[in-house]
């Protein structure tokens, strides 16, 4: 099966089901605008090769591989909104669409490489969240130097991260990845969010409203635009 074949229905699954929801067969033959029949086909591919679990009748899930591919393509999808949007200044309505077409032509190394032109930005133009790389740093500034002296081999084991905004009350996580420009990351240096810091997100506030943190047994309330660009390793709950 074709790449960009199976990163479509890998893409269409997670965007209707979510990282642990199921998506119906009918489901993604309307978005993908393929009969079920098809689809059904495509499924039984997908899961022998592991990307997917897929249960006859119900739908399909991704698996752990499967939401890597997912992520990956969410994130190439998304900073290239951003390029085609802020750098070559495409029609806000074309953006979509032209991002849609090109993510599956790109290289992960391309991608990274936008991001570091780009200042690792944290959302796209529509507003969605951006999910880092993979690569084993604390800070972007790491990935910036590394380029300049081509140390690649510093980026050898991808590692599992999550937004601090996905921690739930009272849950405790360390900081894995601070992202952004100097500025940003100097920021947040100066409110005593560095890497190896433990944290505990003590509440949300509703409508786009501060991030409450206990951080070295200090309460600290940051604005989202700060904690978007903070990523966790979430300590598991008893």
């Amino acid at each position: 099966m074709p790449k960009e074949q199976i990163e479509e229905y890998i893409e269409a699954i997670y965007d209707i089901a979510g990282k642990t929801g199921l998506a119906k067969t009918t489901e993604v033959a309307k978005r993908l605008h393929n009969a079920p029949a098809s689809v059904t086909e495509v499924f039984g591919s997908l899961a022998q090769s592991g990307l997917i679990r897929y249960e006859p009748y119900r739908g399909a899930a991704l698996t752990d591989a499967g939401e890597e591919v997912a992520l990956k393509i969410k994130r190439k999808h998304r900073l290239l909104e951003v390029f085609l949007s802020e750098i070559l200044g495409i029609d806000p309505e074309k953006v979509h669409d032209e991002a849609c077409r090109m993510e599956h032509s790109i290289s992960d190394e391309v991608g990274d490489a936008m991001c570091r032109m780009l200042n690792a930005p944290a959302r796209c133009p529509c507003g969605e969240l951006i999910s880092p790389c993979e690569k084993e740093i604390a800070t972007c500034n790491e990935c910036r130097n590394a380029e300049v002296s081509k140390d690649s081999d510093k980026f050898a084991a991808p590692r599992k991260v999550v937004p601090l905004t996905d921690l739930r009350p009272c849950q405790k996580g360390t900081i894995a990845l601070l992202r952004g420009d100097k500025k940003v990351i100097q920021r947040l240096s100066d409110l005593g969010l560095t890497p190896g810091t433990e944290v505990v997100l003590m509440r949300k506030t509703p409508m786009g409203g501060p991030i409450e943190l206990c951080v070295r047994r200090t309460n600290l309330a940051v604005g989202h635009e700060i904690a978007d660009n903070i990523f966790v390793k979430a300590a598991l709950e008893a």
